[in-house]
């Protein structure tokens, strides 16, 4: 059977809020769509940015822990769709054996991926220029967030984004995902990259992308070892971090879906 449910997890310095389109559009098709947010964030855009004690707070496992229980419930494996960080989370179920597909879209990396490029280092840069923000949580300005998510959004849209979705983000993991290569053991980010029994997976990326540019997510893909286990790649021209709301968002969702239907 088919998968009649597709589960959208979300990034870093945003909320479920950032797949509305997603949702809508994906319920018109006759899907049921399950948007959850992290621990803690159940709240609205408004009431994190006024008070961020759950950002601080968050842990990679509680993360992944809460969508395995979501996923759990359901009478058959979902489509698992993440964005950005969602998109590490998607192939962490994957690797845990939850989802019929995953799509990882602009995803941050999982354990062991090495590619640092110059843009991800100045996207970073806020969170990362100071040790004492591993036990905070760290927002973008509006010029950080330009650069980092809509850079080649138009003006208004770009300033709208921002002032509908950005959240800060956790500090204490994004560190911990900067410093996974240099740490002895497995971290919360790892994977099995051998996991013969892992559903297919596609990775897509915005050619201009600066926080999680495609090569990130062709270091990421080419990780993927075991045979039989399909993994691939796609890049959308002209187009940032933040696709999931860019003007032409349809064609992403749609080829996301179509490809994740045709595997599953």
């Amino acid at each position: 059977m088919k998968p009649d449910t597709i589960v959208l997890v979300h990034g870093f310095w945003v909320t479920p809020r950032s797949w509305e389109n997603w949702i809508t559009h994906y319920e018109n098709k006759g899907f049921r769509v399950l948007a959850p947010a992290y621990p803690g964030f159940e709240v609205e855009v408004e009431a994190l940015n006024a008070d961020p004690t759950p950002i601080e707070t968050v842990t990679v496992p509680a993360i992944v822990s809460s969508l395995e229980k979501i996923i759990t419930e359901l009478d058959r494996p979902p489509i698992v769709m993440g964005h950005s960080a969602g998109g590490a989370y998607t192939q962490i179920l994957l690797d845990h054996g939850f989802g019929a597909a995953g799509v990882a879209i602009n995803s941050a990396p999982t354990e062991g991926v090495a590619v640092v490029p110059l843009s991800q280092i100045r996207s970073a840069f806020p969170v990362l220029r100071n040790p004492a923000n591993r036990h905070r949580a760290v927002g973008f300005d509006y010029d950080q967030w330009r650069y980092a998510f809509t850079n080649t959004f138009p003006e208004d849209q770009a300033r709208a984004t921002y002032e509908r979705y950005h959240i800060p983000a956790s500090g204490s993991i994004f560190w911990g995902s900067a410093l996974a290569n240099i740490h002895p053991g497995h971290t919360d980010t790892h994977v099995d990259y051998h996991n013969a029994g892992r559903a297919p997976l596609l990775f897509l990326s915005g050619r201009h992308d600066h926080l999680m540019p495609p090569k990130v997510q062709r270091s990421n893909a080419k990780h993927y070892k075991a045979e039989g286990t399909i993994t691939e790649v796609g890049v959308f021209p002209s187009r940032s971090h933040l696709m999931p709301a860019q003007d032409g968002w349809e064609e992403v969702a749609d080829h996301a879906l179509d490809w994740a239907l045709a595997h599953s």
